[in-house]
């Protein structure tokens, strides 16, 4: 049962939350607006197109920054409670300092759900929407899939390359299948060039060769131009690089399953968005604790001290963030360890300046 204190703090902590999200999320969009509009305008984008984008925008801002948001919100209002003496109040009845935490903790699970919730499925859905909106009006020189030197494994036996793979025209350059049995290659294709034709999805072959490998010899075939049909599709030839940004949760868990038997070098950029649907949630209680251990006392210099340190925190929380998932993705530095490492440090952290706020 909630207590007049539990319900007092509990609807401060998700107002303010909810308000500071009000506020800096039409700031945002105002802010990519005022540098988009040019391309906006110059690619007459029909109004429709730019009101879905700012509503995938809207989530997409919201579920990348909620920890930034939800840490100033809690600082700002249990700021305030210092300020005008009341959590010296609190304290002073008996309550102990565990005691005043639970409205906070409480609030950090409704938060975390909503999170959860939020990563899992919405963003997805809105992440497809803006990396979509964004490639084809805003980044027109740009490419939303790999195209250069694309290197996969198909099933357990085939292995394609193609050297460069031109996404409009739907062709490619250099493209080889590999085929093995056990650790030996049976046969080997190779084309200059491969071109996808979507009428009935078939592929054709420009100066194809085969190289069956026998025993004794091998047995080669040639052709000029070859129509053929091949068991990947076209987003084996040329993936989406932000793919697993926009699965869901149960869609992703499969995707990087069979990403996995193919052998994709991508591997630790989809795990990384992955570990990160979990990471960022837990990361709400963590930063409760330590902008309530941060702002429970009454500073010489107010709100504005607290403030400062907020940020201060906030951000080296997003940077290492960041930059440690980078680090995952550009390398292989393990992604669970990448997504997880800023909320072990930060929860040594709150452990450390919760106990001094306790005293």
């Amino acid at each position: 049962m909630l207590s007049i204190l539990d319900r007092y703090i509990l609807r401060k902590y998700l107002g303010t939350f909810v308000l500071l999200l009000l506020l800096f999320i039409p700031i945002g969009i105002t802010v990519n607006l005022a540098e988009k509009i040019d391309k906006i305008l110059a690619n007459e984008v029909p109004f429709i197109e730019v009101a879905k984008y700012y509503l995938d925008f809207t989530v997409y801002f919201a579920n990348l920054l909620f920890p930034l948001f939800l840490f100033l919100s809690v600082i700002w209002f249990t700021s305030k409670l210092a300020n005008n003496t009341e959590v010296i109040a609190f304290l002073s009845s008996g309550v102990s300092y565990y005691r005043f935490l639970r409205p906070y903790m409480i609030g950090a699970t409704i938060v975390c759900i909503g999170a959860l919730i939020m990563g899992m499925y919405l963003a997805p859905m809105a992440s497809k929407g803006f990396n979509e909106f964004t490639f084809q009006y805003l980044k027109n020189n740009k490419k939303d899939r790999q195209q250069n030197n694309v290197y996969r494994q198909i099933n357990d036996n085939d292995y394609i390359y193609v050297s460069y793979f031109n996404v409009k025209e739907m062709s490619g350059n250099n493209f080889t299948l590999e085929h093995f049995e056990g650790n030996k290659m049976t046969y080997k294709l190779a084309a200059s060039r491969i071109k996808y034709n979507q009428k009935d999805s078939t592929y054709t072959l420009y100066n194809y060769t085969k190289r069956t490998i026998g025993e004794n010899e091998d047995i080669l075939q040639s052709e000029v131009k070859l129509d053929t049909t091949f068991s990947f599709e076209l987003e084996d030839l040329t993936p989406v690089e932000y793919i697993a940004e926009t699965l869901n949760f149960t869609e992703l868990n499969d995707f990087i399953a069979r990403e996995k038997e193919r052998g994709s070098s991508y591997i630790n950029r989809y795990e990384v968005v992955r570990y990160k649907r979990w990471s960022l949630p837990v990361s709400a209680y963590i930063l409760t604790i330590i902008a309530v251990a941060v702002s429970s006392m009454k500073r010489r210099g107010g709100m504005g001290v607290n403030l400062a340190i907020g940020i201060s925190i906030g951000m080296v929380f997003i940077f290492f963030d960041k930059i440690f998932g980078t680090m995952a993705e550009q390398s292989s530095f393990s992604p669970f360890i990448a997504t997880w490492f800023p909320n072990i440090l930060f929860g040594i952290l709150a452990i450390y300046l919760l106990k001094n706020a306790k005293r």
